[in-house]
């Protein structure tokens, strides 16, 4: 099978196009059914969350982790003295990471699972076909997982200047002197927290009121708050109307990166190097979607139904070109369940109700889903401060908390969690959404003392004792039963 030419006569039962993460799960996943698969990939298989995303940009977090908590061991009693940062070490350790994982996305771990790999630029021809190296390919059935790209916005003077992009920044082999990050969602106050904690001047510039605009409130200000302690500049509310390239002579002396940005209130940042961090557009250009009779939205997203079918019915779509949650994860899991609609003819559905996020700044925010934030009518909000869990006393960490957002059954529709290691904590969260879990039902289940676990138990558990104690029917039918109690243990030796 691994040793077909791509023209020979007989369509593959799918191809894929795309050798990111949805593409390499939808490709196994499919081949595993026994259908015979082509993947064609024009780069490198693993896609941006190998290569330039989730774990570069972990392994980096990593590294400015351990300086920063090197430097604030004194509040702990412990001193460590100057903390010395190796930047070109750090790199290496960020390229050996990827390094590591890297044979588990290559070709040949696909072609080990029966699927076919080229490594080509594919352009749909018509509704089943795809060209590839000048040849035509059939196909019965074809997913498309090409991702998406860092978007860069249009600003006036931005092409004037070498910016960073998260698909670039790990090319860097000198630490920034003066880092401005442009814009201040989650990766742009990670990436940021990182330089920061490394060594760099960082400021932080959001158009937003606030930094996190898409997250909890009270979580985006603890946030801010750690930032700006560790000594990131933030500027929040301002628009970016120019980008100017720095005099010759500054310039050369920041490798020819130099520059400043102008806002709209006509104050002016000034940058060594500048990481524009303003969202992700789709990678659907030049694909020849429109000959395949493929649909997208005017951003450029693919359009497609519950079941991940786009508007031809033989080509299915999965992952960050699609619109939904733009995340590894769903990647992944979007991609099987396309797979195995095509390959098995199953009618399996997108549930987008318990998606986790997480944003991986230190203290990390993770979320899945209503929000906790001002949600709908007829929801509460649970809250536990982490003043009140012991594990954040222990560490001296306690400016976080738990928020549950629960439906007049108890029943838990939302979480938020803000502190370290919050994205370990929202997987218990994300099952509780996922199954419909009452906070009776959390509270019941027996959890490892101390963890940062507890502030979601305890919130359970406070709720479950308010209802006990409140003056409803159920802490009277409670009081009733435990008087009958009493009164039949007083009375049954007589």
């Amino acid at each position: 099978m691994s040793g077909e030419e791509p023209g020979e006569q007989r369509a593959w039962d799918l191809v894929v196009v795309g050798g990111g993460t949805a593409g390499l799960v939808g490709a196994k996943t499919a081949a595993r059914f026994g259908a015979r698969v082509l993947l064609i990939e024009s780069a490198r298989t693993g896609g941006d969350c190998l290569w330039t995303g989730c774990v570069p940009s972990k392994a980096l977090l990593a590294a400015a982790d351990v300086a920063a908590v090197a430097r604030s061991g004194h509040a702990l009693g412990v001193t460590a003295g100057t903390v010395e940062i190796n930047f070109a070490e750090v790199m290496t350790h960020v390229r050996r990471a990827i390094d590591d994982i890297a044979p588990i996305d290559s070709p040949d771990a696909l072609r080990a699972e029966g699927v076919t790999v080229l490594n080509r630029r594919a352009v749909f021809t018509g509704p089943r076909h795809v060209a590839v190296a000048g040849e035509e390919v059939s196909f019965v059935q074809a997913l498309v997982t090409t991702g998406a790209t860092p978007a860069v916005p249009d600003i006036r003077g931005l092409e004037t200047v070498r910016y960073l992009t998260s698909e670039t920044v790990w090319e860097l082999d000198r630490l920034p002197q003066r880092l401005v990050v442009m814009g201040g969602g989650s990766v742009g106050c990670e990436l940021g927290q990182a330089f920061t904690r490394l060594g760099s001047e960082v400021t932080l510039v959001e158009g937003a009121a606030r930094v996190l605009p898409r997250e909890d409130a009270g979580a985006a200000a603890v946030v801010a708050t750690a930032l700006a302690r560790e000594e990131t500049q933030i500027i929040t509310g301002a628009e970016v109307t120019e980008v100017r390239r720095a005099s010759s002579t500054a310039a050369a002396d920041a490798d020819e990166q130099g520059g400043c940005l102008v806002l709209a209130d006509g104050r002016e940042v000034s940058f060594t190097h500048l990481l524009v961090a303003v969202g992700r557009s789709p990678r659907t250009r030049d694909l020849g979607l429109e000959r395949a009779g493929v649909a997208v939205d005017d951003h450029g997203f693919v359009k497609v139904d519950e079941r991940l079918r786009t508007t031809n019915p033989r080509i299915w779509a999965a992952g960050d070109l699609t619109g939904h949650p733009q995340f590894t994860h769903t990647a992944g899991v979007h991609a099987s369940l396309a797979a195995s609609n095509a390959v098995l003819g199953a009618r399996r559905r997108v549930d987008l109700t318990a998606v986790p996020r997480v944003t991986y700044t230190q203290p990390e925010v993770a979320a899945v889903g209503i929000t906790t934030d001002e949600p709908p009518e007829g929801l509460r909000v649970l809250t536990w401060q982490h003043t009140h869990v012991d594990r954040a006393v222990t560490e001296g960490r306690t400016n976080g908390c738990t928020k549950l957002t629960v439906d007049a059954r108890g029943r838990v529709v939302g979480a938020m969690v803000v502190g370290p290691r919050a994205g370990e904590t929202i997987g218990e969260l994300t099952l509780a959404v996922k199954q419909g879990l009452r906070t009776r039902d959390l509270a019941a289940v027996t959890h490892a003392y101390p963890t940062w676990n507890d502030g979601a138990w305890n919130a359970a558990i406070a709720d479950v004792r308010e209802q006990l104690e409140g003056p409803g029917a159920t802490s009277r039918a409670i009081a009733a039963l435990a008087r009958s109690r009493q009164w039949w243990l007083a009375h049954r030796d007589r």
